[in-house]
């Protein structure tokens, strides 16, 4: 049994300037988001609704500019990081070499760089950069195929302590988390933080992460929709709790 309580981590996607609502990894398809938390999709907006439903530590930011080559939101990460100092930013920036991981490193110095296993050029950049403490993988799924360098999937002793599995086709859907995938990496590399993300319903499937021992979960749909409420959020952590008494 995990000895800590799974980690909610919500979503920003950025597109255009705005959070946009991700689907099935369908990039051309996402539009502005509509959200009961917050009046637009702006992303200071959304990122202030988010935190009325539960304190959160730790935000995840995908520039989907930046990773598709059209531009990037960095004056959108300054206004995040100025606006909301206590949070930690995990952000997917595109990178895929390490001139340009060191780069973006440097100009967000107290931002975390997920490097994304699509945009990736070669397992080299971690080679360099997995005891980087600011550095987090992510192994990007697309079907059953890994989207990236099978060198780096074939090489767990590359990847840092902290490791998502992104299955994008769940992304925004109602499959439920990728349950066999989580497991397989789980057993290919049991010395990492796993993090799940993709497919998440709500309460049920929080609870099942937790019991299997993933480290936390990115999700968005789920907390929009008020499928995944605070009190779910606050009674699992509870479980997690009273667990490691």
């Amino acid at each position: 049994m995990p000895e800590r309580a799974i980690e909610v981590i919500p979503v920003l996607d950025l597109k255009g300037g705005a959070v946009v609502r991700a689907r099935h990894g369908l990039r051309h398809s996402y539009a502005p988001i509509v959200t009961k938390l917050a009046r637009g999709s702006a992303p200071l907006d959304i990122a202030a609704g988010l935190l009325t439903v539960h304190p959160f530590r730790t935000f995840y930011i995908a520039d989907l500019d930046r990773i598709e080559l059209r531009g990037g939101h960095e004056e959108s990460l300054d206004a995040l990081g100025a606006a909301f100092p206590s949070l930690d930013f995990w952000v997917d920036a595109g990178v895929r070499d390490v001139e340009e991981a060191y780069a973006w490193l440097a100009r967000h110095p107290s931002a975390h760089l997920v490097l994304g296993s699509e945009t990736l050029e070669s397992p080299a950049v971690l080679a360099d950069l997995a005891k980087n403490g600011r550095v987090i993988l992510s192994l990007d799924f697309r079907g059953d195929s890994f989207v990236g360098p099978k060198a780096l999937y074939d090489a767990p002793h590359l990847w840092p302590k902290r490791v998502i599995v992104m299955t994008l086709a769940r992304v925004g859907g109602d499959a439920g988390p990728d349950m066999d995938r989580l497991l397989e990496v789980k057993r290919r590399a049991p010395h990492v933080m796993l993090y799940a993300a993709g497919g998440l319903r709500g309460a049920f499937d929080l609870m099942r992460l937790d019991q299997i021992g993933i480290g936390g979960v990115l999700v968005a749909s789920a907390l929009h929709d008020g499928r995944l409420t605070g009190a779910d959020i606050a009674a699992q952590a509870s479980e997690g709790v009273a667990r490691a008494k």
